[in-house]
Protein backbone atom coordinates (compact mmCIF):
# COMPACT_ATOMS: atom_id res chain seq x y z
CA UNK A 1 0.00 0.00 0.00
CA UNK A 2 1.56 3.37 -1.01
CA UNK A 3 -0.27 5.24 1.86
CA UNK A 4 2.02 7.61 3.86
CA UNK A 5 3.87 5.00 6.05
CA UNK A 6 4.69 5.67 9.91
CA UNK A 7 7.72 6.81 11.05
CA UNK A 8 10.00 5.30 13.32
CA UNK A 9 9.32 8.47 15.66
CA UNK A 10 5.71 7.76 15.31
CA UNK A 11 5.87 4.22 18.16
CA UNK A 12 8.11 7.20 20.18
CA UNK A 13 5.24 9.40 20.62
CA UNK A 14 2.78 7.49 23.72
CA UNK A 15 -1.04 8.31 23.33
CA UNK A 16 -0.65 10.54 26.55
CA UNK A 17 2.00 12.87 24.41
CA UNK A 18 -0.16 13.04 21.71
CA UNK A 19 -3.14 13.77 23.38
CA UNK A 20 -1.12 16.75 24.99
CA UNK A 21 -0.32 18.11 21.92
CA UNK A 22 -3.81 17.57 20.38
CA UNK A 23 -5.21 19.81 23.55
CA UNK A 24 -2.41 22.44 24.19
CA UNK A 25 -2.97 22.81 20.11
CA UNK A 26 -6.51 23.62 20.86
CA UNK A 27 -6.16 25.31 23.80
CA UNK A 28 -3.98 27.79 21.70
CA UNK A 29 -6.89 28.65 19.92
CA UNK A 30 -6.65 26.39 17.28
CA UNK A 31 -9.88 24.48 16.28
CA UNK A 32 -10.63 20.95 17.04
CA UNK A 33 -9.56 19.16 13.29
CA UNK A 34 -6.06 21.55 13.40
CA UNK A 35 -5.16 20.33 16.67
CA UNK A 36 -5.94 16.54 15.80
CA UNK A 37 -4.22 16.29 12.19
CA UNK A 38 -1.32 18.82 13.78
CA UNK A 39 -0.68 15.54 16.69
CA UNK A 40 0.00 13.10 13.91
CA UNK A 41 2.06 15.27 11.57
CA UNK A 42 5.50 13.59 12.71
CA UNK A 43 3.87 10.30 12.33
CA UNK A 44 2.24 11.31 9.03
CA UNK A 45 5.76 13.14 7.51
CA UNK A 46 3.40 16.25 7.38
CA UNK A 47 4.49 20.11 7.02
CA UNK A 48 2.87 21.23 10.29
CA UNK A 49 2.14 24.23 8.81
CA UNK A 50 0.37 23.26 5.93
CA UNK A 51 -1.71 20.56 8.06
CA UNK A 52 -3.27 23.23 10.18
CA UNK A 53 -4.01 25.05 6.95
CA UNK A 54 -6.04 22.17 5.15
CA UNK A 55 -7.76 21.48 8.40
CA UNK A 56 -8.40 25.12 9.39
CA UNK A 57 -11.96 25.47 7.55
CA UNK A 58 -13.26 21.88 9.47
CA UNK A 59 -13.21 23.50 12.83
CA UNK A 60 -16.69 23.82 14.72
CA UNK A 61 -18.96 21.48 12.44
CA UNK A 62 -17.21 22.55 9.39
CA UNK A 63 -17.25 25.99 9.08
CA UNK A 64 -19.75 26.85 12.11
CA UNK A 65 -21.83 24.92 10.18
CA UNK A 66 -22.39 22.72 13.28
CA UNK A 67 -22.32 19.13 11.07
CA UNK A 68 -19.63 16.35 11.71
CA UNK A 69 -17.11 17.35 14.83
CA UNK A 70 -14.19 18.82 13.68
CA UNK A 71 -12.16 16.84 15.90
CA UNK A 72 -13.86 13.72 13.88
CA UNK A 73 -13.16 15.09 10.53
CA UNK A 74 -9.34 16.15 11.70
CA UNK A 75 -9.24 12.21 12.58
CA UNK A 76 -10.59 11.45 9.40
CA UNK A 77 -7.56 13.40 7.73
CA UNK A 78 -5.49 11.42 9.64
CA UNK A 79 -6.87 7.99 8.28
CA UNK A 80 -6.94 9.37 4.45
CA UNK A 81 -2.90 9.92 4.92
CA UNK A 82 -2.21 6.56 6.44
CA UNK A 83 -5.03 4.44 4.61
CA UNK A 84 -6.11 6.33 1.68
CA UNK A 85 -6.08 5.43 -2.07
CA UNK A 86 -3.44 7.50 -3.88
CA UNK A 87 -2.30 7.47 -7.08
CA UNK A 88 -1.98 4.41 -8.16
CA UNK A 89 -3.13 2.42 -5.66
CA UNK A 90 -5.94 -0.04 -6.12
CA UNK A 91 -9.71 0.25 -4.26
CA UNK A 92 -8.54 -1.67 -1.54
CA UNK A 93 -7.01 1.27 0.10
CA UNK A 94 -10.01 3.54 -0.23
CA UNK A 95 -12.23 0.55 0.96
CA UNK A 96 -9.95 0.44 3.90
CA UNK A 97 -9.95 4.43 4.35
CA UNK A 98 -13.33 3.50 4.33
CA UNK A 99 -13.87 1.12 6.75
CA UNK A 100 -11.53 2.68 8.87
CA UNK A 101 -13.53 6.34 9.43
CA UNK A 102 -16.67 4.33 9.80
CA UNK A 103 -15.19 2.12 12.99
CA UNK A 104 -14.08 5.67 13.71
CA UNK A 105 -17.13 7.77 13.61
CA UNK A 106 -19.35 4.73 15.16
CA UNK A 107 -16.83 4.33 18.36
CA UNK A 108 -16.86 8.25 18.48
CA UNK A 109 -20.56 8.27 18.59
CA UNK A 110 -20.69 5.37 21.02
CA UNK A 111 -18.79 7.43 23.65
CA UNK A 112 -20.47 10.38 22.87
CA UNK A 113 -23.69 10.08 21.53
CA UNK A 114 -23.34 11.77 18.64
CA UNK A 115 -20.41 12.97 16.10
CA UNK A 116 -22.84 15.81 15.04
CA UNK A 117 -21.24 18.97 16.35
CA UNK A 118 -24.05 21.16 17.27
CA UNK A 119 -25.81 18.09 18.72
CA UNK A 120 -22.44 17.66 20.94
CA UNK A 121 -22.49 21.22 22.25
CA UNK A 122 -26.57 20.96 23.20
CA UNK A 123 -28.02 22.52 20.41
CA UNK A 124 -25.94 25.36 19.78
CA UNK A 125 -25.88 27.00 16.73
CA UNK A 126 -22.31 28.36 16.22
CA UNK A 127 -22.81 29.94 12.89
CA UNK A 128 -24.54 33.36 15.05
CA UNK A 129 -23.64 35.73 17.26
CA UNK A 130 -25.64 34.47 19.69
CA UNK A 131 -24.53 30.88 19.59
CA UNK A 132 -20.86 32.02 19.67
CA UNK A 133 -21.64 34.18 22.90
CA UNK A 134 -23.25 30.96 24.64
CA UNK A 135 -20.48 28.60 23.69
CA UNK A 136 -18.04 31.29 25.15
CA UNK A 137 -20.23 31.57 28.02
CA UNK A 138 -20.55 27.94 28.60
CA UNK A 139 -17.36 27.38 28.18
CA UNK A 140 -18.35 24.66 26.13
CA UNK A 141 -14.66 24.70 24.35
CA UNK A 142 -12.80 22.96 27.86
CA UNK A 143 -16.46 20.85 28.85
CA UNK A 144 -16.91 19.57 25.44
CA UNK A 145 -14.76 20.05 22.52
CA UNK A 146 -11.42 19.29 24.20
CA UNK A 147 -12.78 16.25 25.37
CA UNK A 148 -14.10 15.33 21.75
CA UNK A 149 -10.36 16.29 20.39
CA UNK A 150 -8.72 13.89 23.10
CA UNK A 151 -11.41 11.36 22.52
CA UNK A 152 -10.33 11.36 19.00
CA UNK A 153 -6.74 10.68 19.78
CA UNK A 154 -7.67 7.93 21.39
CA UNK A 155 -9.32 5.91 19.21
CA UNK A 156 -6.96 6.52 16.38
CA UNK A 157 -4.20 5.69 18.44
CA UNK A 158 -5.88 2.53 18.91
CA UNK A 159 -7.19 1.90 15.24
CA UNK A 160 -3.53 2.73 13.29
CA UNK A 161 -1.24 0.15 12.76
CA UNK A 162 2.26 1.16 12.14
CA UNK A 163 3.40 0.13 8.50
Amino acid sequence: MSAVSWTGLERNTSLNDRTEIAVSKFLEGYNCAQSVLYSYCDALQFDKNTALKMACGLGAGMGRKGEVCGAVTGGILVIGARYGRGEGDDQTAKELAYMKTSELMDRFEKKHGSFICRKLLGGCELSTEEGQQYFKEKDLSHKTCKLCVQSVVEILDSMIEPA
